[in-house]
């Protein structure tokens, strides 16, 4: 026996291998060569054996070093690894044997019972956990400087109970955050102060690092900079009126611009200060109230704005009633903190008929005065009252225009003309598909007219209740009564309307080589009065169409040609057949699809060659269908065969050449009789030349 393996293998005399000690597993095989001797000589052989080494779960897992020292920053993101462990294991890796899974074993200290960092099973990365994160626990240096993790490494992929396991101590050293941001900053408008005005500095935790500063919103004012040792400077005064809050972008950044902390977002407050005086909306408010209204009642809101902070000192306002004119009676109206103006007293309009008020609106700093005219309207205490209540009967013919006016009413109401309650306005009941209505100006004259066509066979006949009313509400215990109230009787008449098609466009496509007597379409008319009616089709200049007068069938009674012609018109029409004059035309537009019904043809039927001189002659021919019934085309010669004397080339789809390919010299000038075959896909003819 020879090979690698004679140290540890032996062999006896009758052929069997023996093993002298335990062996050890390893990635390399173990070879043994045998042969067999006699008298020193080989009789047999030699045999190779390959001797494998099956690996058993006899080494332990261990880290490439006991103890790891690691530093991590405050307020660390969860799930970003800050330090890796690494564990080996020196059985064979394609086997459970050697799958490792590692797993946290303590945290010291651990005063929350909340352990604030985790580990990766399989990669052994280390950083701050998900449920720290959650709870908002996050590693802080003024209140554990450090911890120590016992770290463990099992094989069989931890999830046997019989897995060999290895540990090692992490010790985390936290480092303050130095990247914290500043923010909100609050800053008060309109400061006069001398810029650039220091407002706030960041600091990387990078000593080295580059700062740049943007603005999140896109936006062409940006008052603010960055030193390059982290202060942020104000360049000018703000203007909350302006814009109110600034969002900051700031970067930090090493010499190959990569960041080198996260960038940062610092809102900047723009603090209201009172620079706004109160603004009238109105340059003069006016407002209406009726007289007699009870005490307290609201005439209308005064609109004040102030540009200040809503909800502030510098917003809240104060409303004064300076001066009141007419002032026969002072103390006529109130106004309240909200711009609410009510009377005190009971208003007569005989009195006076308008007052005209001075009203001071102040803030804290500032104030100003706004107009406010109060006009006194008359009571709507009279009905409107018709001139007559029933304007009798009235006959339209159906088709009476929309526009056309049947009647007019006349109403009037003894309220103050100048006011609301005097106002008239005409409302139809009895007409619910709305086909008449009122034309007004408000005065009392209406005009009753014709809204939408009239249809004789939907209705025939209307009631129509016409009742003037007042925008404004009556005064109270008033009602309107039958003064108010007209009626108008109509009376549709019948008009002899012509035929209507059921369809307004007639189209129709149809293969020319539709059989005679195909119905191509049927035409669908009514009467409105439900006369019988009768159709004709007039305009077919080629005889190749007829139409059934009863049904409104419309037949094939020639054979169509789309080569002939591929599209036309034709006129139908309905008619009454009692009275044909009362009759409606549709145009039915036609049109002819393509088929494979004519053969291909010869430009030319005869041609010559000189065989003193030959030269190929070219066969040209046309198919009068269109694509794809017609070109391609085929050539061959009649019997099909090539022929010793003549060849055919094709030129393209619609041509060839005929060219002679053998020395015929000597001979006269001839007639060359062929006969050639036109071929195309669809359909097979035969010309001659």
């Amino acid at each position: 026996m020879d090979g690698e393996g004679k140290e540890d293998i032996s062999v006896a005399k009758d052929g069997w291998l023996f093993l002298e000690k335990p062996l050890d597993w390893s990635q390399d095989d173990h070879y043994v060569i045998v042969e067999a001797l006699e008298n020193d000589e080989v009789v047999e052989g030699p045999v190779y054996v390959t001797i494998n080494v099956l690996d058993i779960n006899n080494n332990a897992p261990s880290f490439n070093q006991s103890s790891y020292i690691a530093m991590v920053q405050e307020n660390s993101r969860a799930g970003l690894p800050f330090t890796r462990v690494f564990a080996s294991d020196l059985d064979d890796p394609q086997t459970p044997n050697a799958q490792l899974k590692y797993s946290l074993v303590s945290q010291i200290p651990n005063k929350k019972n909340v352990l604030l960092f985790q580990i990766n099973p399989k990669t052994g990365e280390i950083s701050t956990s998900d449920e720290g994160d959650m709870r908002r626990r996050n590693v802080d240096p003024l209140e554990d400087p450090d911890f120590t993790l016992l770290v463990r490494v099992q094989d069989l992929g931890g999830d046997s109970p019989t897995a060999l396991s290895g540990n090692a101590r992490v010790h985390i050293v936290v480092k303050q955050n130095l990247w914290n941001n500043p923010g909100p900053i609050t800053i008060k408008e309109n400061q006069k102060e001398q810029y650039p005005l220091v407002i706030a500095k960041v600091q990387s935790n990078d000593p080295d690092a580059v700062y740049t500063l943007v603005q999140k919103e896109k936006e062409l004012k940006f008052p603010f900079q960055i030193k390059g040792n982290g202060e942020i400077v104000l360049t000018e005064e703000l203007d909350r009126e302006e814009k109110d809050m600034y969002i900051l972008v700031v970067f930090a950044k090493d010499n190959h611009d990569r960041d080198v902390d996260p960038p940062m977002e610092i809102h900047i407050l723009v603090e209201d200060v009172n620079d706004n005086a109160p603004e009238c909306e109105q340059e003069e408010s006016v407002f209406e109230v009726q007289e007699d209204e009870i005490v307290g009642t609201s005439i209308g809101d005064l609109m004040v704005s102030d540009a200040d902070e809503e909800g502030t000192l510098n917003s809240q306002l104060t409303y004064t009633i300076v001066s009141q004119s007419p002032v026969t009676t002072p103390g006529t109206f109130l106004i309240d903190d909200t711009g609410k103006i009510q009377s005190l007293r009971m208003l007569q309009r005989k009195e006076h008929q308008a007052y005209d008020l001075i009203i001071r609106v102040s803030d804290s700093e500032f104030s100003t005065e706004c107009k406010v005219v109060i006009n006194v309207i008359d009571v709507n205490n009279e009905t409107p009252q018709f001139e007559k209540n029933n304007y009798g009967s009235v006959t339209l013919a159906e088709d009476s225009p929309v526009g056309h006016t049947l009647v007019t009413i006349k109403a009037t109401d003894a309220d103050d003309p100048d006011s609301g309650s005097s106002l008239i306005e005409f409302h139809i009941s009895g007409d619910e598909d709305e086909v008449f209505t009122v034309e007004t100006d408000g005065k009392g004259v209406g005009h009753l007219v014709v809204a939408k066509p009239l249809d004789f066979e939907a209705s025939q006949t209307y009631k129509l209740q016409i009742d003037a009313r007042n925008p404004e509400p009556l005064m109270k215990g008033l009602e309107y009564g039958e003064e108010s109230t007209a009626f108008v009787f109509v009376d549709v008449t019948d008009v002899d309307e012509v035929p209507e098609f059921s369809l307004d466009v007639l189209d129709v496509t149809v293969p020319e080589n539709a059989t005679k007597g195909s119905v191509l379409l049927t035409v669908e008319a009514k009467d409105p009065e439900g006369q019988e009616i009768r159709f004709k089709l007039d305009g077919d200049s080629k005889g190749w169409l007829e139409m059934d007068a009863n049904t409104g069938q419309i037949r094939t009674k020639d054979k169509l040609d789309r080569e002939t012609l591929e599209t036309f018109e034709v006129t139908v029409t309905a008619f009454e057949k009692d009275h044909p004059e009362k009759s409606s035309e549709r145009v039915v537009h036609v049109r002819l699809l393509d088929v494979n019904d004519n053969v291909p043809k010869l430009i030319e039927n005869q041609d010559f060659i000189c065989m003193n001189n030959p030269k190929p002659v070219t066969i040209k021919a046309q198919d009068a269908d269109s694509e794809p019934f017609s070109q391609p085309f085929t050539f061959t010669f009649a019997h099909g065969k090539k022929s010793p004397n003549w060849d055919l080339r094709k030129v393209d789809g619609t041509q060839t050449f005929v060219k002679c390919h053998r020395d015929v010299s000597g001979a006269d000038c001839k007639f060359a009789h062929a006969k050639i075959n036109i071929n195309f896909s669809q359909h097979l003819a035969t010309n001659h030349i």
